[in-house]
């Protein structure tokens, strides 16, 4: 054989063992990724929860001094016709 062609086979074949070790750290890597994205993912999706729960509680307390505001001008109404009765 011929030390051109020796040279080329030996390059040819440590290139080929780089690639393939290469692709093989990818891939763990590409795995290692996917199980982040997974935890990011979950974690994400409990403050969404939290989020929710948060907005629901404040709707419930607007909603409940909404409620006390409706019934304290009802009753300042009704004080008003009493003094409108008494004045009469």
């Amino acid at each position: 054989m011929d030390t051109t062609q020796l040279l080329l086979t030996i390059i040819l074949t440590v290139s080929t063992i780089f690639v393939v070790i290469i692709g093989i750290q990818l891939i763990l890597i590409l795995k290692e990724l996917r199980k982040s994205l997974k935890k990011v993912n979950n974690i994400v999706d409990g403050f969404e929860s939290i989020g929710m729960g948060l907005e629901h509680g404040l709707a419930e307390i607007v909603g409940f001094f909404n409620g006390f505001r409706v019934i304290a001008k009802t009753l300042d109404i009704f004080s008003h016709k009493k003094n409108e009765k008494k004045q009469s």
